[in-house]
């Protein structure tokens, strides 16, 4: 009985560590591009105004916390369910918004990374944080 025990509480756990890894390479690109847009919110506003989107200003800082907050969230695993589909709608509305136009290969590759990314982040919303995260910590 405690092989059996031993076994499964080391799946768990392998589990867990995959989590958190699966957690950090996601968090990566937005803790990274969040914080590029808040510390460049002229030229992000000026991307945005070109995209038709309105209040680029706003629009651009409103962009930049989703991105920042949401990556901090996901990589400390706060609230992470939450943080993982409002990030997995932000990214597919991203995909539709700044990356239609795919008779340019790279617009249509990024289209696709974006869906991809919204993926992981559904399968993270359906798993939860693992038990490496504060979310865990908090019971």
């Amino acid at each position: 009985m405690s092989i059996n025990t031993s076994v499964a509480g080391s799946g768990a756990s392998n589990a867990s560590a995959t989590i958190l890894l699966g957690r950090v390479l996601l968090a990566v690109i937005f803790l990274l591009s969040g914080f590029g847009k808040l510390t460049a919110i002229a030229g992000t506003a000026g991307y945005f105004g070109s995209l038709g989107l309105p209040l680029p200003t706003a629009t651009a800082v409103i962009v930049g916390l989703i991105e920042l907050l949401g990556g901090i969230a996901i990589l400390v695993g706060f609230q992470t369910r939450i943080a993982a589909w409002v990030l997995a709608i932000f990214t597919v509305a991203t995909a539709l918004v700044a990356h239609t136009g795919w008779a340019d290969q790279m617009q249509m590759i990024n289209f696709l990374k974006n869906l991809g990314i919204a993926g992981g982040f559904i399968v993270l919303a359906t798993s939860g944080a693992g038990a490496y995260s504060v979310d865990a910590k908090r019971g």
